[in-house]
């Protein structure tokens, strides 16, 4: 067996503390080779219980020193379990004699590491439960006293199970462990009326079982069982409902609960059913927020049981806990479970149940450095393996190193060690680097912010600081605990902001909007970098500032990981989206999942743009890719939702088109969607469900239940305003058309306007072969309307009729960027006109212009002219819409709005700003005008009825509206 079994696996030794003990161990095992003779004598010399399982289990261990521990190991668990009950606990105390050495010997000799030596004893633990507790269910349903289950079904276990919590739960137990359990049966698998019976069966297999385990004989016991970790334990029986410890869990469930559940395992009896209980449990241990509270509530933990356990006080090695005492396993344990607690929600591969595991998984993701999760799982596994050996010399269940001298020395040989005094000091520098790298973490006071450079603080902080207590988000004592360490730091950074007084205004309005604050100071509190941000969101752009106060929960998105990532581009966020909400069996559950991780992307990209990581060009383009993500998400749930009352959709489905902004893929901040929906019913007159419905009025239904999802306010907001007045025949026309319907009206009924609009129109969901029939009509229209003498009067008609309403310049229109001649909505109507006039199916600005440019329509020089003014104007309207929600002029924005707006539209100045703006929309307006005068002459045109006639439902105003967002 060499290469696998005991003596070629060698890589350490123990020594013997009692030479003569040592030898006599060996002496019972005369075949050994040296090295296995040394390691049997070490292991006994130095620990008396080891030594007493020698002497008895000598015949046994001779042949599995012979072979491998993995085979020993294997051979003790699969004897179990052919045994008649009353047999059934000597065989379960023989197999924990036989683990417990050859796992003793396995970790002391170095063949195993501790991941193995922990598997190995959890492993034995699992097999002796499951067995005990089969065996048990198995004698009740014999006596008939399991409703439901007849006799002959003995291999059942009736819907009982028990869940692994703690050490044995993550598979990591040591070498005299308590095992943490919790028996829960299936409410499910009886009738109302047989409940009682079935839990006082359970209740006696669960009492039994605990006496098999627990029970000390002269055989020894196998495991000290502790059931305390049950919900209510001070009141419920030894085994639970399901259903009832869902709802203590859903009404009651505390920070340590939620942590304890991180590692829990169904691990005997009917596995499948615990699994779906742990599924259903997952919304509690798992939020879906980052949990920064759960930090105090863990500390708050730890110093009650330094209270209960005197624990308290600096490090001194004598006596002191190694699982609960200060540096000790407990505080690597809570340090990432409370990471994991805070984070896992987010990211299901935080998730692992070890330490081990979860630490690497924390490191891979960014939640700490790497160095640090090196150092911790080293001194977690030095840490474990100190345990195993005071645990080893007696079998107890102790955790304390001990006081006496000689009792030192027995351990340090037993750790193969023969200084004592070097051994010791190990102990004791890993101890405190331990604490000093947890510590910080979860006391705040403990460790306070980075004191702010010195620097005044804004004007009138006084007067604005001392409203600070009144608002809702600093009412509690542990809000207003938490905010007064970070007050310097906010304070400090607000008065080097460009406007501090300004940033002073913005951040107050922040705070008073927030309406809670633990959870985000405590944010705050973990990772200062989230204030610099906020201080600067508040310095540059108060809009974002009110959307953050109001939805503070997306700044988990900031440190959550992937947040400064390339962006993903629409397919993967759609898909992404699709995810989330598919594990999500009630609809408004997962419309409200959608609006919460719209939310978090919406913000990414306004801090992108904000921060000049992305220009206004390219977070248009992902505001576009963000809304086309969550339309093509939501549009098959929503489907489904019809489809589940009323049937399949008839024929091919149903397609949603965007109009506008939407259509050409450029959004702003503050966008909302204009949409029409078209459908093919394929000559199929109703739906084909239990309550089937016309297909015109099915279409209609879902196109309905679209706008509400979309636009209805929900426990977690909306995700955009939906505009359907682009339809055919605007508010008076059907919410969703027809195909063919669709077709006919473009082709006969429809006005220039809609033409126009239909140059941007883009499908944005929906089925593929529908997708492509609709593109194609589309290209047929433009093909068809071309030729249309009628484009350039009527275009100057609809221009004519909003100055009238607006003025040339705007002004009755507030001004800005977006109306007026030689403005945004002027410059993108002239562009759509040469799209139609060439049949292009470009949609963007810069690809009309250009159709319109290679059909001699405009000039090189005009093309040129348009792009600048139109790129200049989009940058200053999306700028604005980013840090002030709505219009501003740029000299009443504050320092850090303008340096935004200056940025984005590559200017030095206002005055270099103002004076862009000016010549540009001027040259822009000259062009237009001259062009569309001259088009119009030379095609005998009067007063463009087409757009007159056609505006008589507002629809060309809306028309030029919407082709601007």
């Amino acid at each position: 067996m060499s290469g696998f079994d005991f003596s070629s696996r060698l890589a350490r030794l123990p020594l013997a503390f009692d030479p003569a003990r040592g030898a006599e161990a060996r002496a019972a095992l005369p075949g050994l080779t040296p090295a296995l003779g040394d390691l049997v004598a070490g292991a006994a010399g130095s620990s008396p219980y080891l030594a007493g399982l020698v002497g008895r289990e000598a015949g046994w261990l001779a042949e599995a020193l012979d072979g491998s521990p993995e085979q020993a190991l294997s051979d003790c668990l699969g004897a179990l379990g052919g045994e008649p009950a009353e047999r059934l606990p000597e065989a379960l105390r023989q197999a924990k004699r036989r683990v417990a050495l050859v796992a003793a010997l396995a970790d002391l000799g170095g063949v195993w590491p501790l991941e193995r030596v922990t598997g190995a004893l959890t492993a034995l633990a699992d097999r002796a439960v499951d067995v005990g507790l089969r065996a048990l269910v198995a004698a009740e349903i014999r006596r008939g006293k399991i409703p439901g289950i007849a006799r002959g079904d003995e291999g059942d276990p009736a819907g009982l199970f028990a869940l692994a919590m703690g050490k044995m739960g993550a598979g990591e137990l040591n070498y005299s462990s308590d095992i943490d359990l919790i028996f829960l049966y299936d409410d499910d698998r009886f009738d109302p009326a047989d409940r009682p019976e079935a839990r006082a069966a359970f209740i006696r297999v669960v009492r039994r079982l605990t006496g098999w385990l627990s029970d000390v004989t002269a055989g020894g016991y196998v495991f000290r069982t502790d059931l305390r970790l049950r919900p209510d334990a001070s009141v419920t029986p030894v085994v639970i409902a399901t259903g009832a410890a869902e709802q203590y869990y859903e009404a009651e469930g505390r920070s340590w609960e939620r942590a304890a559940h991180i590692k829990a395992r169904p691990c005997a009896g009917d596995l499948a059913a615990g699994a779906r209980y742990l599924a259903r449990l997952t919304p509690f241990v798992w939020r879906r927020h980052l949990d920064f509270a759960a930090i105090r509530d863990v500390h708050d933990l730890r110093l009650k049981i330094r209270d209960h356990k005197g624990l308290g006080g600096p490090i001194v090695l004598d006596g002191h806990d190694m699982k609960l005492g200060r540096g000790g396993i407990r505080e690597i344990e809570f340090f990432t479970q409370t990471r994991q607690l805070i984070a896992g929600g987010r990211d299901p591969g935080l998730r692992d149940r070890t330490t081990l595991g979860g630490l690497a998984a924390l490191a891979a993701r960014g939640w700490i450095p790497q160095d640090v999760a090196t150092r911790l799982a080293a001194h977690y596994r030095a840490h474990r393996e100190t345990e195993h050996r005071l645990q080893m010399v007696n079998d107890a269940q102790t955790h304390s190193l001990p006081t006496a001298p000689d009792a030192f020395d027995k351990l340090a040989r037993l750790s193969g060690e023969a200084d004592t005094a070097r051994w010791r000091e190990a102990i004791l520098g890993r101890l405190r680097e331990v604490e000093s790298l947890t510590e910080p973490f979860f006391d705040p006071e403990a460790t306070p912010c980075a004191p702010a450079p010195a620097g005044p603080v804004p004007e009138g902080a006084a007067e604005v600081t001392r409203r600070w207590p009144s608002y809702p988000a600093l009412r509690s004592e542990r809000a207003r605990q938490i905010f007064r360490a970070l007050e310097p730091e906010l304070l400090g950074r607000l008065g080097r902001a460009a406007d501090p007084t300004d940033a002073l205004r913005q951040f107050d309005g922040f705070l008073a909007g927030l309406p809670a604050g633990v959870q985000l100071f405590s944010m705050f509190r973990a990772n200062p970098s989230l204030i610099e941000l906020i201080v600067d969101i508040c310095a540059t752009a108060p809009s974002l500032a009110r959307y953050l106060s109001r939805n503070a929960r997306v700044l988990d998105a900031v440190i959550g990981g992937g947040f400064f990532a390339p962006w993903p581009g629409q397919g993967a966020l759609a898909s992404e989206l699709a995810a989330q909400i598919s594990g999500l069996a009630d609809y408004e559950a997962a419309l409200d999942r959608a609006r919460v991780w719209q939310r978090e992307w919406h913000f990414r990209i306004g801090v992108h743009n904000l921060r000049g990581l992305i220009d206004a060009d390219e977070a248009g383009a992902q505001y576009a890719d963000l809304a086309g993500a969550v339309l093509n998400a939501l549009w098959p749930r929503v489907t489904a939702e019809i489809a589940r009352r009323h049937g399949p959709p008839p024929g091919r489905g149903a397609a949603i088109v965007g109009m506008g902004s939407l259509g050409i893929g450029r959004l702003n901040a503050a966008s909302d969607l204009d949409l029409i929906v078209i459908y093919d019913a394929a000559g199929q007159e109703a739906s084909t469900g239990e309550r089937p419905l016309a297909a015109r009025a099915y279409y209609a239904r879902l196109t309905q239940a679209l706008v509400t999802a979309l636009s209805a306010s929900m426990a977690e907001g909306r995700l955009y305003e939906v505009d359907m007045r682009l339809r055919p025949s605007g508010r008076q026309g059907p919410v969703a058309t027809s195909i063919a319907a669709f077709e006919s009206y473009q082709m006969t009924e429809a006005w220039t306007w809609e033409h126009l609009a239909l140059t941007r129109a883009r499908v944005m969901a929906g089925p593929p072969p529908l997708a492509e029939a609709i593109e194609t009509i589309r290209r047929r229209v433009l093909a068809a309307k071309a030729a249309n003498p009628a484009i350039a009067a009527d275009t100057q008609a609809m221009r004519d009729r909003i100055f009238a309403a607006r003025g040339r310049d705007g002004a009755r229109d507030g001004g800005g960027v977006k109306t007026g001649a030689g403005r945004l909505q002027d410059i993108e109507l002239f562009a759509q006109s040469l799209a139609l006039r060439t049949a292009d199916p470009a949609r963007a600005l810069a690809g009309q212009l250009r159709a319109g440019r290679r059909a001699g329509l405009i000039a090189p020089d005009e093309e040129a002219a348009l792009n600048a003014a139109g790129r200049l104007l989009w940058r200053m309207r999306a700028a604005t819409r980013l840090v002030a929600g709505e219009r501003i002029e740029p000299g009443e924005a504050g320092e850090g709005a303008r340096a935004v707006l200056l940025r984005e539209t590559g200017t030095r100045d206002l005055a270099d700003l103002d004076a862009g703006l000016s010549s540009r929309t001027a040259e822009a307006a000259a062009i237009i005008d001259r062009r569309l005068a001259a088009d119009a002459a030379r095609a005998g045109q009067g007063t463009g009825d087409g757009a007159a006639e056609g505006s008589a439902d507002g629809g060309a105003d809306e028309g030029a509206e919407h082709g601007t967002g």
